[in-house]
Protein backbone atom coordinates (compact mmCIF):
# COMPACT_ATOMS: atom_id res chain seq x y z
CA UNK A 1 0.00 0.00 0.00
CA UNK A 2 1.05 3.54 -0.73
CA UNK A 3 -0.50 6.86 0.20
CA UNK A 4 -1.12 10.04 -1.77
CA UNK A 5 -3.12 13.06 -0.68
CA UNK A 6 -6.07 14.64 -2.40
CA UNK A 7 -3.83 17.66 -3.01
CA UNK A 8 -1.13 15.57 -4.70
CA UNK A 9 -3.79 14.45 -7.16
CA UNK A 10 -5.03 17.98 -7.86
CA UNK A 11 -7.58 18.39 -5.09
CA UNK A 12 -7.79 21.03 -2.36
CA UNK A 13 -7.27 19.03 0.83
CA UNK A 14 -4.77 16.81 2.61
CA UNK A 15 -6.98 13.70 2.93
CA UNK A 16 -4.76 10.63 2.70
CA UNK A 17 -5.82 8.14 0.03
CA UNK A 18 -4.33 4.65 0.03
CA UNK A 19 -4.10 1.96 -2.59
CA UNK A 20 -2.06 -0.90 -3.96
CA UNK A 21 -1.77 0.87 -7.30
CA UNK A 22 -2.00 4.35 -8.74
CA UNK A 23 -5.35 3.35 -10.22
CA UNK A 24 -6.66 2.49 -6.75
CA UNK A 25 -5.66 5.90 -5.43
CA UNK A 26 -7.15 7.69 -8.46
CA UNK A 27 -10.45 5.84 -7.98
CA UNK A 28 -10.43 6.68 -4.26
CA UNK A 29 -9.89 10.36 -5.03
CA UNK A 30 -12.64 10.35 -7.65
CA UNK A 31 -15.07 8.97 -5.06
CA UNK A 32 -13.79 11.42 -2.41
CA UNK A 33 -14.39 14.37 -4.75
CA UNK A 34 -17.90 13.18 -5.61
CA UNK A 35 -18.74 12.63 -1.94
CA UNK A 36 -17.43 16.02 -0.88
CA UNK A 37 -19.32 17.91 -3.59
CA UNK A 38 -22.50 15.92 -2.86
CA UNK A 39 -22.21 16.94 0.79
CA UNK A 40 -22.06 20.61 -0.23
CA UNK A 41 -18.29 21.20 -0.04
CA UNK A 42 -17.67 23.74 -2.78
CA UNK A 43 -13.87 23.69 -2.34
CA UNK A 44 -13.78 20.33 -4.13
CA UNK A 45 -16.05 21.27 -7.05
CA UNK A 46 -13.29 22.57 -9.34
CA UNK A 47 -11.15 19.50 -8.73
CA UNK A 48 -14.12 17.27 -9.56
CA UNK A 49 -14.76 19.20 -12.77
CA UNK A 50 -11.09 18.86 -13.69
CA UNK A 51 -11.18 15.13 -12.99
CA UNK A 52 -14.31 14.66 -15.08
CA UNK A 53 -13.07 16.86 -17.92
CA UNK A 54 -9.58 15.43 -18.06
CA UNK A 55 -10.50 12.87 -20.70
CA UNK A 56 -12.06 15.43 -23.05
CA UNK A 57 -8.46 16.19 -23.97
CA UNK A 58 -6.83 12.75 -24.16
CA UNK A 59 -3.25 14.01 -24.51
CA UNK A 60 -3.47 16.17 -21.39
CA UNK A 61 -5.38 13.43 -19.56
CA UNK A 62 -2.71 10.86 -20.34
CA UNK A 63 -0.01 13.30 -19.27
CA UNK A 64 -1.70 13.72 -15.88
CA UNK A 65 -2.21 9.95 -15.58
CA UNK A 66 1.44 9.16 -16.37
CA UNK A 67 2.57 11.80 -13.89
CA UNK A 68 0.43 10.30 -11.11
CA UNK A 69 1.66 6.80 -11.91
CA UNK A 70 5.28 8.02 -11.79
CA UNK A 71 4.70 9.88 -8.51
CA UNK A 72 2.96 6.84 -7.00
CA UNK A 73 5.78 4.51 -8.06
CA UNK A 74 8.37 6.75 -6.40
CA UNK A 75 6.61 6.66 -3.02
CA UNK A 76 7.72 4.31 -0.25
CA UNK A 77 5.36 1.54 0.82
CA UNK A 78 3.33 2.33 3.92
Amino acid sequence: MKTMTCEQLGGPCDLRLQGKSANDVIKAQDQHLKDMVASGDETHRNALKSMQGRWKNPLAGMGWYRSVKRDFASLPDD
